[in-house]
């Protein structure tokens, strides 16, 4: 008799039902299935779609899986295995959209989708498709796609437990965010037993272009310290951008180089785009960079948010910000 699993490996009974339905749903499904991550993917979403790419193609599944990676996750994914966007959904087609909202979807049109399934982690996913299953409590939508394989099962190996490790790590800060738990480990040493090569996979997460470590001097050249240290700015101009464009702009985390300045409890990336600012956020309990975000029309987890808002936000968000951190340290 095969021993029982460990508690903290376990969904609760509403969750592991559902989901239950969700493989269910797949397994059956007859015609083509779109799967979907969120706009600018990180490991995360890239790790998901991946690993559940290949579970439902072992399956002998028609999939599309219309994603475009950062260049620094790019070697995650096999030639061909991910396709251009869609213009339109196949016939029949039904659309599978991991780690957020339908609202957040890229790739393709939602018009036309026969079923549509939402698997998330994120707080505020209002879990509008046909079958959602939205748990904040986990690490990473990741940990989630480890229990949708185990429901279609499917046998782990290291092809599919790559994939599905790396979006663990990136939503963990390689475990060392606070979302790391007993049940993110238990997790993360099930798919290390299938096979990951853990050294070469955290090796290959920290590689960049050379013109990103031009570009971050750059950044780093305009950082500000307000509130005696507790909020800590950086920001990128359209005039940085324009100086390196030799590589791609895999810059989303220097804001997370930031908040280890001593002190902080916030830390924002101010990136400028044509007609706005793309704001990163991140912070320390008890300050909810996602209650800020959310008040710019963004989202994200208490801890990790971001928002794209009007050049003439700007202020806004700052005074915001500003005032948020001030009432924590008062």
């Amino acid at each position: 008799m095969a021993p029982a699993t460990p508690p903290h490996e376990r969904l609760d009974a509403e969750a592991a039902t559902t989901l239950a339905e969700v493989a269910r749903r797949l397994r059956d499904w007859d015609g083509p299935i779109v799967i979907l991550g969120h706009v600018d993917p990180d490991g995360d979403a890239l790790g998901s779609v991946l690993t559940v790419a290949r579970a439902l193609r072992r399956l002998g599944k028609t999939v599309l899986a219309p994603l475009t990676p950062p260049r620094f996750l790019a070697f995650l994914a096999r030639p061909s295995e991910l396709c251009e966007p869609l213009t339109a959904l196949p016939d029949a087609a039904l659309v599978l959209m991991l780690d957020g909202d339908l609202g957040r979807a890229t790739g393709a049109p939602l018009e036309g989708a026969r079923y549509t399934i939402n698997l998330d982690h994120h707080p505020g996913n209002p879990g509008d498709a046909d079958l959602s299953l939205v748990l904040p409590q986990l690490a990473a939508t990741a940990v989630l796609v480890k229990h949708l394989v185990d429901a279609l099962g499917l046998a782990w190996d290291e092809d599919l437990a790559t994939p599905c490790l790396c979006g663990i790590l990136t939503d963990t800060g390689t475990f060392r965010f606070a979302n790391t738990d007993r049940h993110t480990l238990a997790v993360a040493g099930a798919l290390l037993e299938a096979g990951v090569d853990y050294a070469d996979l955290n090796d290959r997460l920290m590689w960049r272009h050379p013109s990103y470590f031009r570009r971050l001097a750059a950044v780093l050249a305009t950082v500000r310290f307000e509130l005696g240290g507790a909020l800590v700015t950086i920001e990128q101009s359209l005039a940085i951008q324009a100086a390196f464009q030799d590589g791609d702009d895999d810059s989303d985390d220097f804001v997370s180089l930031v908040r280890y300045a001593e002190g902080t409890l916030v830390a924002a990336y101010l990136r400028e785009i044509e007609g706005g600012v793309k704001v990163s956020l991140r912070s320390r309990a008890p300050f909810s960079a996602r209650r800020v975000c959310t008040a710019l029309g963004g989202g994200g987890h208490d801890v990790a948010a971001g928002a794209t808002v009007p050049a003439d936000r700007e202020e806004e968000f700052l005074e915001l910000a500003n005032a948020m951190v001030g009432e924590q340290i008062e």
